[in-house]
């Protein structure tokens, strides 16, 4: 803020402050500008929790209240990407028939966890609203590690976006050699013949749970919802 109006930290500070001010307020006022620094910093993006983080990591200890307070005062909050649009379109007329939920144990209850990196992994699609229109993101985790291993972005989410999330994930040897499991949802990139037969190619199986079950999504949910809220500026790209 400071260096937006040509001068320095001092000289602020000199103006704030009248007589009498005690310690706690000229602290609350420096952090007052630090915070505001900070959210800046984010696009405006990072909220309370995040900014505590950011600033205890630059060395000024500050709790998440406090941070709370002060932009309350500055009457800031986080912005969040809010545009939706559906990018699970399943296809009736794909044959998976074959394609078993690879995700549940003995017992039949989901199971997204992993020992060894590069055999269980989730794949997913997203996407950001921009001023040029919709930009689509598939990404490859891999359950062992929690690791993005592999992820592409294009215009359109037709079936190669998906193919070449996993394409970056095997060029970089994060497949396991002796073969991999992949666990999607059901939509029609994923059930597509072009898609089963690269699978099938490069030692992968599918791995699909019925359509419509949330509850499949959740080891991915976390990452997409960082990536959204956080991570993407809202500006035109």
């Amino acid at each position: 803020m400071c260096t937006k109006l040509g001068m320095s930290r001092a000289s602020y500070y000199r103006w704030a402050k009248p007589a009498g001010l005690t310690p706690t307020a000229i602290r609350h006022l420096e952090l007052r500008a630090e915070v505001a620094q900070e959210f800046e910093k984010s696009n405006q993006m990072a909220g309370r929790d995040q900014l505590t983080t950011l600033l205890n990591q630059r060395g000024v200890k500050v709790s998440t209240g406090t941070v709370g307070s002060i932009m309350n005062e500055l009457a800031v909050r986080a912005r969040r990407m809010r545009a939706w649009k559906n990018t699970t379109v399943s296809d009736p007329s794909a044959r998976t028939e074959h394609i078993k939920n690879h995700m549940l144990d003995s017992q039949g209850k989901r199971d997204f966890t992993a020992t060894v990196p590069g055999t269980r992994l989730v794949g997913d699609i997203t996407y950001l609203k921009t001023g040029s229109g919709w930009l689509y993101v598939a990404t490859v985790i891999d359950l062992a590690t929690r690791m993005v291993v592999g992820w592409s972005m294009d215009s359109n989410m037709r079936t190669p976006l998906v193919i070449n999330a996993l394409a970056m994930a095997r060029n970089h040897g994060r497949l396991h050699p002796e073969g991999a499991i992949f666990h999607s949802d059901r939509g029609s990139q994923y059930t597509s013949e072009q898609f089963q037969t690269w699978c099938a190619g490069n030692k992968i199986t599918q791995s699909m749970g019925l359509t419509g079950v949330c509850w499949d999504n959740g080891s991915r949910g976390e990452f997409f919802l960082t990536f959204e809220d956080r991570n993407v500026s809202p500006l035109r790209l």
